[in-house]
C-alpha cells in the first residue's frame, strides 16, 4: 500500500549554520585583505615588475623559450604568470588581481619596463 503525500514525514527545517558559517569566513577574509591591502599592492607590483623585466631579458636577450625563462622566478613567486608577445618582443607579467607590468627589448638597451607608477 503507497504512502499518501500527507501521511510523510515532515521535512527538516533547513538548518543555516552552514549560510553563517560562510558570512564569517568569508568577513575574515575581507578583514585580512584590508588590513594588508598596502602590501599585498606593493608584493604584487614588485613582483609583477622584477618577473616582467627578468622574463623579457631571458627570452629576448639570451634566446631561451619563455618556459624555461619562467623558471628563473624567485621562490614566491608562483602566483606571476608571464605571458610574451612576439610582434612587439615583450613579455607581461601578471599577479593575479592586483598588479601587471610589461617589459619590452629595445636595441641598444636590453629589455626596459613599460612607464609604470609605484
Amino acid at each position: 500500500m503507497a504512502k499518501s503525500p500527507a501521511s510523510r514525514a515532515p521535512a527538516r527545517p533547513r538548518t543555516r549554520w552552514g549560510l553563517w558559517l560562510l558570512a564569517i569566513i568569508a568577513a575574515g577574509v575581507g578583514a585580512v585583505v584590508f588590513a594588508f591591502r598596502e602590501p599585498i599592492n606593493g608584493y604584487g607590483s614588485i613582483a609583477s615588475a622584477y618577473s616582467a623585466r627578468v622574463a623579457c631579458s631571458c627570452r629576448y636577450v639570451a634566446g631561451r623559450p619563455l618556459d624555461d625563462c619562467a623558471k628563473d622566478k624567485l621562490a614566491g613567486m608562483e602566483l606571476v604568470t608571464l605571458v610574451e608577445d612576439d610582434e612587439t618582443r615583450s613579455v607581461t607579467a601578471r599577479f593575479p588581481l592586483v598588479a601587471s607590468a610589461t617589459a619590452t627589448y629595445r636595441k641598444g638597451y636590453g629589455c626596459v619596463l613599460e612607464p609604470w607608477e609605484g
